[in-house]
């Protein structure tokens, strides 16, 4: 049974993982949620890996050598089973311990990170998959209420000059570093949480696709918390 959220037109709900994963999008319709309320200890799984650098993936042979309690235990079943699930589907998930994302200070004026609004590309048919089990969730806005950076005035002409060639290249060169995937919310944009435990299935940019990509982004960390998260 699926039924259109309270969000709107763009977001679907979903009540099982089949029907996550073959529910066709449509229409204004570019996410898919399946809203769940998870069981579990997810907190400290997150405290018992110690790790350098700014992320780590998490195997499950990894999750699996932990000594949990009762209550860690099932917050781990919840991980391997979403992942095999996921696996089962024929998508290559990765579940990742994040502290913060690099950040791209290359263009000043034109970050493309992913906390940058952005929408996903493929040369291929496929969707994102992604989950936050613990930390801050992710975030997507509707189409209506963002703006494709290139075609935005000042930001275009700024991108112009750093071109500096023939007018003839300059599309393949927005799409050669990716500029042309990022976009800016309106002033009245409404940004979706993509809420701890659900999982989410996102539209992409491919060329089979028959509805817009979603546009989303990664949150900023809130004090040093560590994030645990699923993404494919």
């Amino acid at each position: 049974m699926n039924d259109f959220s309270p969000f709107g037109n763009h977001i679907q709900t979903v009540t099982n993982f089949e029907d996550l994963v073959s529910t066709p999008f449509r229409g204004e319709n570019n996410a898919l949620c399946w809203a769940r309320e998870l069981i579990g200890d997810f907190s400290e799984i997150v405290k018992k890996v110690d790790f350098e650098g700014n992320m780590i993936e998490l195997g499950e042979e990894e999750l699996r050598a932990l000594h949990l309690s009762e209550q860690g235990n099932l917050a781990r079943e919840i991980l391997i089973t979403d992942l095999k699930s996921l696996r089962s589907h024929g998508a290559s998930p990765i579940l990742n311990l994040i502290k913060y994302y690099e950040r791209d200070d290359a263009f000043p004026f034109f970050p493309t990170d992913v906390y940058s609004y952005h929408v996903d590309r493929s040369p291929i048919p496929t969707d994102t998959f992604l989950c936050t089990y613990y930390g801050a969730a992710s975030e997507l806005i509707p189409n209506s209420q963002a703006e494709q950076k290139i075609l935005i005035p000042e930001i275009r002409h700024e991108l112009q000059k750093l071109y500096g060639g023939e007018d003839e290249g300059f599309e393949a060169f927005l799409s050669e570093y990716f500029f042309d995937l990022h976009y800016q919310a309106k002033p009245s944009a409404i940004p979706v949480n993509l809420v701890l435990g659900h999982i989410w299935r996102l539209a992409i940019d491919h060329p089979e696709s028959k509805v817009l990509p979603c546009v989303h982004r990664a949150p900023l960390e809130t004090n040093g918390q560590v994030r645990l998260m699923l993404i494919c």
